[in-house]
């Protein structure tokens, strides 16, 4: 399969963003992308550095604007689009939410985002419900999607959970960046942290995983703190986690990457993870913690 994914910069005006964001998508189109991979809300700026009661404003209905010009887009354009949205589900209920658009224009599925973080810079728990859709891949034209979004990332469980439903990609939208204040160590410690355990992601179920990452600094507008810069690295893994593409830290990536649907089948025989499990010794993975 033909991967597209589109890492880039965010500006205030959306229109801005969504213009740069179809020219991505008509790229990598042309070069013949199956499947289209945006990366976490994507249409502004990262608006969670700060808790600000006029920015809910920028959610919007599912079905609403964004999906109805994606979804024209993947008609015209013959793919597959996985997008995220900030999603508003009523008055005073909203979700950070990814969407993906069949090749027909349709809504194929949608998966609200499940962890929620709250740290200083990324007070989501302010603007985000968590999800309440499970986790469930999404069948499409080009394979079932186990689509999650950032923060998920780092749990082993929804990757598994995915993967025992009949996921054939592992899917994240992304926006993560560094912490001015740390230093340039603990900076790239945290970089590598973050491919390391999407890569394990990959192994332990046998999957490929796409990671698509914002990039550039993207100032706080209440000048508490320096902003983010955000790391790009968006990525692509195989199976046994093997980098098949890494995009650069700092700069608006759109590239094409062709993975091998059928090594996902070859490795999962030659390591059966899924037959060996101890289903009947699992059951505190249910609890917070074991005392």
């Amino acid at each position: 399969m033909k991967i597209g994914i589109i890492q880039h910069r965010c500006e205030k005006e959306v229109a801005k963003n969504l213009e740069r964001i179809e020219a991505g998508i008509r790229e990598v189109a042309q070069k013949g992308a199956e499947l289209v991979v945006l990366q976490e809300l994507h249409n502004s700026l990262y608006f969670c550095q700060t808790e600000n009661t006029e920015l809910f404003d920028l959610a919007e209905t599912i079905p609403g604007p964004s999906t109805e010009r994606f979804g024209r887009l993947a008609k015209e354009l013959d793919v597959v689009i996985v997008t995220s949205l900030f999603e508003r589900r009523a008055t005073g209920l909203y979700h950070n939410t990814a969407v993906v658009i069949e090749r027909d224009g349709t809504m194929a599925g949608k998966y609200r985002k499940m962890h929620i973080p709250d740290d200083p810079a990324y007070y989501e728990k302010f603007y985000f419900t968590p999800g309440d859709l499970g986790f469930h891949p999404i069948q499409t034209s080009v394979g079932c999607l186990g689509v999650q979004v950032c923060w998920d990332q780092w749990y082993p469980e929804g990757a598994r959970l995915m993967a025992l439903q009949g996921a054939q990609l592992l899917i994240y939208p992304t926006a993560i960046g560094y912490e001015s204040s740390d230093t340039p160590e603990e900076q790239e410690r945290q970089r590598e942290a973050w491919m390391t355990v999407q890569r394990g992601h990959a192994v332990a179920n046998g999957l490929p995983v796409i990671a698509v990452n914002r990039t550039g600094h993207e100032p706080d507008p209440s000048g508490q703190t320096k902003g983010i810069l955000f790391w790009g690295s968006s990525f692509v893994a195989g199976p046994q986690g093997e980098i098949l593409y890494q995009a650069p830290k700092d700069e608006d990536t759109v590239a094409v990457i062709d993975v091998d649907m059928q090594r996902s089948e070859n490795v999962r025989r030659w390591w059966p993870f899924l037959r060996d499990r101890r289903i009947e010794e699992y059951d505190g993975l249910t609890r917070r913690f074991i005392d």
